[in-house]
């Protein structure tokens, strides 16, 4: 017998196999998914992140943390799940990634947690279920990946609606019009608006490194970026009671800047930076519930 866990974000898919000796026996990645399969294009996605994963053979049960999954039951997205990887209903358990998050970064219970990659949220399970921000690209994620990339890019034209040229953020400029494919404003409409969430975010890299070459305009950002941070910390602390803040996601790795804006936003805050492995969090899980 075999379990699968799969940790699925909006920029990948990171799953893991454990058999019954609890030894990890495959492990892989696929593209990025979300919970929003409301359409076509979100359910082709979702199958496109998981149907590969089938490859890998029968399992006995899975376990799965969801990006833009709801807090409560869904049984038509734990259904097109199942489909997806040909397993009964039953024997699949979808939550909330943060849900996942959470367990595999105090497994014993105890604290709080600011994930911050594609999007950014604050969430706790420490005495009650709590959810800060995290409603998605539209309305907040402020900090996260695609965040950085949107105020970027409206910064940026908005100096170039004032003088004509990117005077002052020609570093940032150039950065950003390589990783779009062009300079002109064609460029950026095309791939800002026909690109998913994961895509928009990946933008922040460009952004991190004209910060690196000394871009005024992006060095703030970064430090935007982890005041926003730090912001969700301060909330979980006051609403949920003091304990450590666990602080995970890619966008810490962008600058060095984030951090120490978040760091000196929140003094008296015991801050840690584990790096679960959610997905294998997810498969033991897995294995808890369907053995």
């Amino acid at each position: 017998m075999r379990w699968l866990g799969v940790d699925m974000g909006g920029t990948a898919t990171r799953w893991v196999l454990v058999d019954a000796d609890h030894r990890v026996v495959a492990r892989g990645e696929t593209p990025g998914a979300t919970g929003l399969a409301f359409d076509a294009a979100g359910r082709a996605a979702l199958a496109a992140a998981l149907t590969p994963i089938r490859a890998q053979g029968p399992v006995t049960g899975a376990y799965l943390g969801v990006t833009g999954a709801g807090f409560t039951e869904d049984p038509d997205l734990r259904d097109q799940i199942a489909v997806a990887l040909s397993l009964p209903p039953e024997k699949t358990r979808v939550v909330n990634d943060m849900v996942l998050a959470w367990r595999a970064c105090w497994p014993d219970g105890g604290g709080h947690l600011v994930a911050a990659g594609t999007g950014s949220v604050g969430f706790t399970m420490r005495g009650e279920t709590l959810l800060i921000g995290g409603r998605g690209t539209l309305i907040d994620d402020a900090g996260s990946g695609a965040w950085i990339a949107l105020r970027a890019l409206d910064a940026l034209w908005r100096r170039i609606d004032e003088t004509g040229k990117p005077d002052g953020a020609e570093i940032l400029a150039e950065a950003l019009f390589t990783a779009l494919g062009g300079a002109d404003w064609e460029a950026t409409r095309r791939s800002v608006y026909s690109a998913d969430r994961g895509a928009i975010g990946r933008l922040a890299r460009p952004v991190a490194e004209a910060a690196m070459a000394g871009d005024p305009l992006s060095l703030d950002l970064m430090r935007q970026a982890g005041a926003e941070l730090a912001r969700l910390a301060r909330v979980l602390v006051s609403r949920a009671g003091a304990a450590p803040v666990a602080v995970i996601g890619g966008v810490l790795t962008l600058h060095p800047g984030i951090r120490a804006a978040l760091e000196a936003a929140t003094p008296g805050i015991a801050l840690c930076y584990p790096q679960p492995d959610a997905a294998l969090t997810a498969a033991q899980l897995a294995q808890e519930s369907f053995a």
